[in-house]
C-alpha cells in the first residue's frame, strides 16, 4: 500500500515539473517573436536620408582645352611690336621733293615672299579692311583727283573686295528671250591671281638732318582690266600707308631661308627689302612713262629716273 502511494506521488511530481518547463519554453519563444516598439522604428527610419533617384545628376564642367605649344619657343616679339615713327618733318626743312610711283611684281624672286600662301600681303590688307582697322579708298579719277590716289573717297569693305574679284559680262533677256542689255557681275577673288602692287612715295631731302630718304604714302593692289582692245593693270583701291603701319608691324613675313626672320611687313617697306620699277614721276605734263616710251625703252626710262634721284644726292657733297 505504501509502495503504491509513493509511486503516485512521484508521478504527480514529474507531471508538475514537466508542465513548468514547457511554460518557460513557450514564454521564451513569444519574447523572441515580439515586434519592436513603434517609437524605435520611427527613430531608425528618420536617421536614413531620402534620396530621389528620378533626378539626373549634373555633369561636372568640362576641363578647358589647353593647346600645346607648336614648337619650343613662342613668337611674341612680332605680335607686340610697335611702329617706329618717322622723324618730324617741317616744310621749311624740305630742300628737295620728288613724287614717284613704282610697281612691285610678286613673281620676281626677291618679292615672292609677299605672295606666300602662309602670309600674303593682300590677305593682311583684306583682313584689316574687313575688321574695320584699315580704310580702302576709291581709285577712280575725278576732277579734284585726276590720278585717283589722293584718298578722297572711302570704300566699304564689301566694295573694296568686289573690286578685286574677277568680273564677267552677263547678258539680260526679256520674257520673250530677246537680249535687252548686259551687266557686269563680280566673281570670286583668287588671291593667287594678284601679282602686282603699286606704291606712291615721296623722295625728300631733309636739310635739318641732312638725310635724303623715301617715304611711302600709299599702296594699291593692281588688277588687270580691259581698256579698249588691250588689257592693263589698274589699282583696285588705295590704302594709306601711315594707317597701315601698325597692322603691318605685327605681321611677320615668310622667308625662304629661315623661319625666324624677325621681319614684319612694316620692316619690308621701311627698309626697302623688295625690288620694283618706276612707272611715273611727277612732271609738268602729268605723263606716265608708258605715255612716251614703249617696250624696253620703258625700263631704260625707269632706270634713268632712279639714277637721277641718286645723282641729286651725290651732287650735294663736295670733297
Amino acid at each position: 500500500m505504501k509502495t503504491r502511494f509513493l509511486v503516485v506521488i512521484l508521478c504527480l511530481a514529474c507531471v508538475t515539473s514537466y508542465a513548468q518547463t514547457s511554460k518557460k519554453k513557450k514564454g521564451k519563444k513569444k519574447a523572441k517573436t515580439t515586434k519592436p516598439a513603434p517609437a524605435a522604428v520611427a527613430t531608425t527610419t528618420s536617421a536614413v536620408p531620402f534620396v530621389d533617384t528620378t533626378k539626373k545628376v549634373a555633369a561636372a564642367p568640362a576641363k578647358p582645352f589647353d593647346r600645346p605649344l607648336d614648337g619650343y619657343f613662342k613668337k611674341s616679339n612680332i605680335l607686340s611690336a610697335k611702329v617706329t615713327p618717322y622723324p618730324n618733318l617741317r616744310e621749311n626743312d624740305v630742300a628737295f621733293a620728288k613724287r614717284v610711283w613704282r610697281e612691285i611684281d610678286v613673281r620676281e624672286r626677291m618679292n615672292q615672299y609677299l605672295a606666300s600662301p602662309k602670309q600674303r600681303l593682300i590677305d593682311v590688307i583684306l583682313d584689316a579692311i574687313a575688321a574695320g582697322e584699315l580704310t580702302a579708298y576709291d581709285p577712280v579719277p575725278t576732277k579734284d583727283d585726276p590720278n585717283g590716289d589722293s584718298f578722297a573717297t572711302p570704300l566699304t569693305p564689301s566694295a573694296a573686295r568686289a573690286k578685286l574679284a574677277d568680273s564677267s559680262i552677263v547678258d539680260k533677256f526679256d520674257k520673250d528671250g530677246n537680249k535687252i542689255g548686259s551687266t557686269l557681275k563680280a566673281g570670286e577673288f583668287n588671291p593667287d591671281s594678284l601679282v602686282k602692287f603699286r606704291i606712291k612715295e615721296d623722295w625728300i631731302f631733309d636739310r635739318q638732318r641732312s638725310v635724303f630718304e623715301p617715304r611711302i604714302i600709299g599702296i594699291a593692289p593692281m588688277v588687270k582690266v580691259k581698256v579698249g582692245s588691250s588689257e592693263d593693270y589698274q589699282p583696285a583701291f588705295w590704302i594709306y600707308f601711315s594707317e597701315a603701319r601698325p597692322i603691318f608691324a605685327t605681321k611677320e613675313v615668310v622667308s625662304r631661308g629661315s623661319d625666324a626672320t624677325g621681319l614684319s611687313f612694316d620692316d619690308v617697306f621701311v627698309k626697302r627689302i623688295f625690288t620694283s620699277y618706276i612707272v611715273k614721276e611727277s612732271n609738268d605734263k602729268d605723263e606716265r612713262i608708258k605715255d612716251y616710251a614703249q617696250g624696253i625703252d620703258k625700263l631704260y626710262e625707269a632706270e634713268r629716273i632712279k639714277k637721277s634721284l641718286m645723282d641729286w644726292e651725290i651732287s650735294l657733297w663736295q670733297y
